[in-house]
């Protein structure tokens, strides 16, 4: 039970520390096209994600895929650069853009669980079960990911109910902020 809980915890950390600057702003990214009213779709769609890190994660520690961590570490921000565009050219197809943030959430979530891996390879002993840290970690990533939406949410609501923000707007100001921000790190971590 120790051991589910610190891997718990190293989930959670892994979401919620500000060293996760990359996964908090591909959440936003991700979810800035709904509304509150569409929490459960955002539920679904941050499992998606969780579902992708999982496997990765999982293939990265049993050592069957290995990527070289420059590459990972650039591949990250890009994905969030592409989300992040995605909600800027389909603000007008809500809909179809919905639909697309489900597959780049479980794809991209494959992308970020190679992020961990190599850490995670050195945490857990060859002798030791991958079940326990991989099933800890991800329900502690997952909490963190829940948290971290429903603080988005949360703000969401305030400013479209009190401030009588445009959601159009505010979908273009998160997602060029995302970007912007992003971009930057992607350029800052170019693997040649």
């Amino acid at each position: 039970m120790q051991d589910f809980l610190f891997y718990l915890n190293l989930g959670w950390e892994h979401i919620i520390s500000l060293d996760a600057l990359d996964h908090q702003l591909f959440v936003l990214a991700l979810i800035a096209a709904y509304s509150y009213t569409d929490w459960k779709k955002i539920l679904i769609l941050v499992t998606a994600f969780t579902i992708g890190h999982s496997i990765t994660l999982a293939l990265s520690i049993l050592d069957i895929v290995r990527v070289s961590s420059a590459w990972i570490e650039f591949l990250i921000p890009s994905t969030i650069v592409i989300t992040s565009l995605d909600n800027i050219l389909m603000k007008n197809k809500k809909n179809t853009l919905m639909k697309m943030n489900y597959y780049l959430a479980l794809f991209f979530g494959l992308i970020h669980g190679m992020g961990f891996a190599n850490t995670a390879r050195v945490m857990i002993a060859k002798s030791q079960s991958i079940a326990v840290p991989l099933l800890g970690f991800n329900i502690g990533l997952e909490l963190g990911q829940i948290v971290i939406v429903f603080a988005i949410l949360i703000l969401l609501f305030i400013l479209l109910k009190m401030f009588k923000v445009n959601k159009k707007d505010w979908v273009l100001f998160v997602s060029s902020g995302v970007f912007a921000l992003s971009l930057k790190m992607a350029l800052e971590r170019l693997p040649f």
